[in-house]
């Protein structure tokens, strides 16, 4: 434990501890985004999406630090200006002093992370990676785990929508399906149906498919619940809020209150998640 306020180098540090960046994929963009590790951070908000609304939060709250598991940025950009959303929202924080730091798919991948609570909100047993880290074996790429006997599909998505807080979940599959085992990939889980179908799951629990994906999915005889991309991820920032602020004393984490899901189900509105 810390006793003074901690620098940006310590928390990110501890944030490496919990979610190392060497799991994060090729692709991702994670790490420290904004920001000098010398400075001093006190109050820490972690959110799915970095919008201008969690912005202004980060903003109005006098918080030192945003932990976006969506990096902004995600892609090089050639110019940082009010003329574009990103630019608009980082030009901001720079002003305010506001550093940026993005876990993405090491959060994803870590043992503890969003995977794994999945898992566990699924309630599955005898729980491991699709694809093992080499490092750590209990981290790694997506899940895998049984079900309880006589779980329906139709159940399961039912409780993972009141678990989540999901406005809308999509299954592919009849809902008196059985569950069996469950493969499991947060977010945009299409890239992860051929390590699903290897590891001789029945259910596949994502984000996130598209139109092909759902018809590639039951092509090759899996069963699906989508239970949208922020509702199965979200639920995840108030923990790492949580285990951020038990790493270092003198820090104050939560998660953001405006980090709202886009999409929507008539009637049901935009949550939190």
């Amino acid at each position: 434990m810390i006793d003074r306020m901690p620098t940006l180098a310590a928390v990110t540090a501890a944030l490496e501890e919990l979610a190392p960046l060497r799991l994060a994929a090729e692709w991702d963009s994670v790490g420290l985004l904004v920001g000098s590790r010398r400075g001093a951070i006190e109050r820490v908000l972690t959110c799915l999406t970095l919008t201008g609304p969690v912005a202004r939060e980060a903003i109005d709250g006098g918080f030192d630090l945003v932990v976006t598991h969506h990096p902004l940025p995600f892609r090089p950009v050639a110019r940082i200006t009010d003329a574009t959303p990103t630019g608009a929202i980082l030009l901001d924080l720079v002003s305010a002093g506001i550093a940026v730091w993005s876990s993405h798919t090491a959060w994803d991948s870590a043992a503890g992370g969003i995977n794994d609570l999945l898992a566990e909100a699924c309630g599955l047993t005898a729980v491991a990676p699709l694809v093992r880290d080499a490092v750590a074996p209990r981290a790694g790429f997506g899940r895998t785990g049984l079900a309880r006997p006589g779980l329906l599909l139709g159940g399961l998505a039912a409780e993972l929508a009141a678990g989540l807080g999901a406005t809308g979940v999509h299954l592919v599959g009849p809902a008196d399906a059985p569950v069996g085992r469950v493969g499991i990939v947060c977010g945009s889980g299409a890239d992860g149906i051929p390590q699903v179908r290897e590891a001789g799951c029945d259910t596949f629990v994502t984000g996130e498919l598209r139109l092909h994906d759902a018809v590639h999915a039951a092509a090759v005889g899996l069963r699906a619940i989508v239970l949208g991309h922020h509702a199965s991820e979200r639920f995840s920032m108030p923990v790492l809020a949580e285990r951020l602020a038990a790493q270092l004393s003198g820090l104050t984490c939560r998660a953001s209150a405006a980090d709202a899901d886009p999409l929507a189900f008539p009637g049901a509105g935009a949550g939190v998640g």
